[in-house]
């Protein structure tokens, strides 16, 4: 059997290692950040227009309990940890870190990110750490939503394809 030469988890980074990494960067950092609970082609697409705004992305995760004060308590389906592992597999995503706030404006402000980028649910009014992030003469770029695509959605359709077999 071969050994897996390459772990994901490397990129799952602490508040005070993402800020460490993030003075190493010579390029335009761009931070996006959400649940990211269950992945579809929206996150995909939300990703990889991020990455394409600069030199390296890192993604903020809602920890579980944000999730939930955020979402309810079923929410999130997948825990942090299955979360964060995920993203950080993608090789757009350059780092990931969790974030316990209801919002990520904390860790906006210590990260300093050349460019926050959100989906095309927000305004740039709305996106939290955009006046900060304008301020220091970095930019806010909005995503165009992925038509069809929410975990909000899947969660509904999986629950009434469940309803309908139990019937």
């Amino acid at each position: 059997m071969s050994q897996i030469a390459w772990d994901p988890s490397r990129k799952v980074m602490t508040r005070s290692q993402l800020v460490a990494w993030r003075k190493s960067q010579a390029g335009q950092v761009v931070f996006t950040n959400g649940v990211f609970d269950l992945l579809h082609p929206g996150h995909v697409d939300v990703l990889r227009a991020a990455r394409a705004e600069g030199d390296t992305l890192v993604v903020a995760l809602n920890t579980d309990a944000s999730v939930r004060r955020l979402k309810g308590p079923d929410r999130p389906v997948r825990g942090e940890a299955e979360r964060a592992y995920v993203l950080a597999a993608f090789e757009m995503v350059d780092a990931v870190t969790l974030f316990e706030e209801d919002t990520p404006r904390e860790l906006i402000e210590v990260l300093e990110p050349d460019v926050v980028v959100k989906g095309g649910d927000y305004t740039e009014a709305s996106v939290v750490g955009a006046a900060e992030t304008r301020a220091r003469g970095g930019r806010v770029v909005i995503v165009p939503l992925t038509p069809g695509e929410s975990t909000t959605s899947i969660i509904a359709k999986l629950r009434a394809d469940l309803s309908a077999t139990t019937e």
